[in-house]
């Protein structure tokens, strides 16, 4: 399976030029598209996406890679989720966000949005501090 590293898109009779597209930006696209799903609590990046984050620049594409083959596109998220949610529902609409950011985007359609979940966040109550009165 030989991997692509730009994509070229096919634009009919249009004689104004080519239209490239990186897969960092699919990336992209595919990250923003995911983390807007309700019930996503996060993406998982690396050791250097962290460094990266902590030092103010923001990782849009993090916890997304893109594989571009001979038969299309195929995308996977690696994302964690919020405890108590449907996995499946919130999977399935994660799929189909990505899906349609990048119809509306790039007029492409991936032949794969593969969904991995790589952890479950439980929500963390905040304790107020106990204040004792003296008696």
């Amino acid at each position: 399976m030989s991997e692509f590293s730009i994509l070229e898109m096919d634009q009919g009779n249009n004689s104004h030029g080519k239209i490239e597209i990186a897969p960092e930006v699919i990336e992209v696209i595919a990250g923003i598209a995911a983390s807007e799903v309700e019930g996503v609590t996060g993406m998982r990046g690396n050791f250097a996406t962290g460094v990266v984050e902590r030092l103010g620049k923001k990782n849009h594409g993090k916890g997304v890679k893109v594989e571009l083959t001979e038969s299309g596109i195929i995308i996977d998220v690696y994302c964690l989720m919020k405890f108590g949610i449907s996995i499946p529902a919130v999977a399935g609409k994660i799929q189909e966000n990505i899906r349609q950011a990048l119809l509306n985007m790039t007029a492409l359609d991936p032949e794969e949005v593969n969904i991995h979940i790589v952890g479950v966040q439980f929500e963390t109550q905040k304790q107020e501090p106990v204040v004792e009165e003296e008696v």
